[in-house]
């Protein structure tokens, strides 16, 4: 992990086209301001663990519930 100390109005890069820069320090809360491209998802941690923890949990799917789907789900006829 890289630890750096920076001051308000000052801001690092990552790669070219990453800026991250300190907008406020206020009461034990800091602000911050990120350019990035459209296309680069950016997220908030607790945001991105639960993402990540759902994603989780769809995959883990009980295969016997595949009999209650066939039950209610209606039966398409391929030999018209």
């Amino acid at each position: 992990m890289l630890v750096l100390t920076r001051k308000v109005g000052e801001g690092i890069l990552i790669g070219e086209d990453i800026k991250i820069t300190i907008l406020e320090n206020q009461e034990g809360k800091i602000r911050i301001g990120i350019e990035a491209p459209e296309e680069q998802k950016i997220y908030r941690q607790e945001v991105y663990d639960r993402i990540c923890r759902e994603n989780r949990e769809a995959s883990q799917w009980d295969t016997s519930k595949i009999e209650v789907l066939n039950s209610v789900l209606p039966r398409k006829r391929w030999d018209k």
